[in-house]
Parts: structure tokens; C-alpha cells; sequence
């Protein structure tokens, strides 16, 4: 072959070698422009956690994981929904929202028995807040009796701690009323101002009721000047003690002095009762708190008009209203 000719054939192959690099590097931008490969979405729903990686690692997809409690055992580890559906086209690398059962909140009834009824029931509201039907409920009004323990104990329940829960089950309790005809000695609340007074009544077991008048002679505004039945006497747990006190001197720009009260249903056992003012400013303070029996729940108070008190039982607001400068009749 001449000199001519093997030019030629070079050249020819020189050319074609460009034109497959060309074509080559046209493939790999427009591969690159494409971006990742386009993917089905598996129904995973029903399978165990496992399995569902599984078959979405074969699909180059990533999982989002959630836990949810159910109603049920059975489906502890199983997949309950997924985001997106079954069937759906998304890029490779997606990630897929999985909500994935741990099963029943509890399986057996726990033992209740020495637990503050009021602490258990608080739990159990936090416990299945978020559950359509509660696995375990209280039967209401509760069964009282007394006993040596402190009020509001649980002394028995039905059924019995370790019970399994397959389907809701309603607790019976037994509840302590405290221990019968409990004497105490009142503390002493004359020659406080009405703030001290508030606190002390706080500490002590009591009921109460404040009789308001101006101050006479040397009487000191806004104190406690008398209190029947008298000071260090030994009266019965939740006596009624009257309490009379002083109205202010004078009120500020904007102040009013008055008495709240608001019916409280009489409980089997005094339960914590908390008054508290939330004034213009944004302060939040506290009138009094203490465990209260039940019944006219009336207490004095200084507020800036606009202040808002708000009234709770067991950490539960029950009532709310603002302070005007008029009583609405």
C-alpha cells in the first residue's frame, strides 16, 4: 500500500476517533441534564420495617421514619402509611415518609394502688391524648373511704395490676378520703396583711370566707383584724374559718378592690385550687393556692382594671374573667 494511501486511512480514523469522543461527551451532558433515573414507588404498607428497606434499597429510595402508637399489638413493626403512595414516579435518591407501629401504649394495667388518683388521672390523659379510643378508662364517681393513708390515695383497684389489656377496660378504684374526724390547729391569721393571710391559708388544712369592712380606730388597711373560730383553737380538718379584713386606705389610678368568688362543686376530698391574675403588663401572679374542699370559693384581691384572674382546679382552668372598673350586673 502507498505512502498516499496509509495517509489517507490514518486521517479516516482520526476523524472518526473526534467524532465518537463528540458523540461520547454529547451522551454523558445530556445524561447529566437528565439527572438521576426515574423510579416506581413499592407498596411497603403491611410489611415489617425490614422488609420495606429492603425493597426500597432495590429501588435506590430512602426512608423517613415515624412511630405512632395503635390499638392493637398485632401490628407492633409493621408499616402503617407511606408518603408518597404506592405506584407513585419519583427520582431515585426520594426519600419516603414511612409510619411505622410500636403497637399497644401498654399491655398490661399497671398497679395503681398508693398512686395520688389525681396524678393517675392526669397520666392517663397524657397517655392516650393522641388515641381515638383509650385502652383504659375511669369508672367516675370514684368509691371513698377512710383510711390512715392521705387523701385522694388509691387504697384498691379492679382489675388487678398485670391484667393483660386486649380491648379498653374500665378501672374501678377505691379512693381515701383521708382519715376521719382529723383535728387541727388553727394557725394565726390576725395582724396579717391580706397577701400573708392568702399563703398561710394555703398551708393550712381550712375552708374560708373573708367578711370585708373599712378600718376602724388603729386598725391597719388591708389586714385580717379578727378570725372565728379564734387562733391555735383545735377544730376539725376543712372548718369553716371567717375572716374579717380591712379595705384598702386608698386606690391607685386604676385599681380596683373587690372580692372574687365563683361556685366550686363540692369535692370528696379537698383538691388543689389555684386563683391567679394576669395583669395588663403581662405579669402573671398568684392570689392563693390551696387545697379547697369545694363550695363559694370567695377571695379579696387588688388589681389593676383589665387584669384578668383566672381560676383552676387540679391545674385545670374552670373559670376566667376580667377586672372592669364597674360591676356588670
Amino acid at each position: 500500500m502507498s505512502n498516499k494511501t496509509n495517509f489517507g486511512f490514518f486521517m479516516l480514523m482520526a476523524v472518526c476517533l473526534i467524532a465518537l469522543t463528540g458523540v461520547i461527551a454529547v451522551a454523558v451532558f445530556f445524561f447529566m441534564i437528565q439527572g438521576e433515573e426515574e423510579t416506581m414507588v413499592p407498596d411497603v404498607r403491611g410489611k415489617t420495617l425490614t422488609e420495606a428497606l429492603l425493597e426500597l434499597q432495590v429501588k435506590e429510595l430512602y426512608p423517613r421514619i415515624q412511630l405512632r402508637y395503635t390499638q392493637s399489638s398485632a401490628d407492633k413493626g409493621l408499616i402503617l402509611e407511606q408518603d408518597p403512595q404506592a405506584g407513585a414516579i419519583v427520582k431515585a435518591g426520594r426519600r419516603i415518609s414511612l409510619v411505622v407501629s410500636q403497637g399497644m401504649i401498654m399491655n398490661t394495667v399497671e398497679n395503681y394502688k398508693g398512686h395520688n388518683i389525681d396524678e393517675v388521672r392526669i397520666d392517663l390523659q397524657a397517655l392516650f391524648a393522641s388515641s381515638g379510643v383509650p385502652l383504659l378508662t375511669l369508672k367516675e364517681p370514684f368509691m371513698y373511704e377512710y383510711s390512715n393513708e392521705p387523701a385522694g390515695t388509691i387504697l384498691q383497684q379492679q382489675p388487678e395490676a398485670g391484667t393483660s389489656i386486649a380491648d379498653p377496660i374500665v378501672l374501678e378504684l377505691v379512693v381515701s378520703r383521708g382519715p376521719e374526724n382529723t383535728m387541727i390547729r388553727l394557725p394565726t391569721l390576725t395582724g396579717l396583711s391580706l397577701e400573708a393571710a392568702l399563703e398561710e391559708i394555703g398551708h393550712a388544712q381550712i375552708n374560708f370566707n373573708f367578711i370585708v369592712r373599712a378600718a376602724e380606730g388603729n386598725e391597719i388597711p388591708e389586714t385580717v383584724v379578727a378570725q372565728s373560730p379564734e387562733a391555735q383553737s383545735l377544730v376539725a380538718a376543712n372548718t369553716l374559718v371567717s375572716l374579717t379584713l380591712t379595705a384598702p386606705a386608698y386606690l391607685g389610678a386604676g385599681e380596683v378592690f373587690r372580692v372574687f368568688s365563683y361556685p366550686i362543686t363540692r369535692n370528696p376530698y379537698p383538691l388543689t385550687t389555684r386563683l391567679e391574675a394576669l395583669l395588663p403588663s403581662g405579669e402573671r401572679r398568684r392570689l392563693i393556692n390551696v387545697p379547697y374542699l369545694g363550695g363559694e370559693f370567695a377571695v379579696p384581691y387588688r388589681l389593676p382594671i383589665g387584669s384578668v384572674l383566672i381560676l383552676s382546679v387540679l391545674d385545670r382552668e374552670i373559670h376566667r374573667e376580667t377586672v372592669v372598673a364597674q360591676r356588670e350586673d
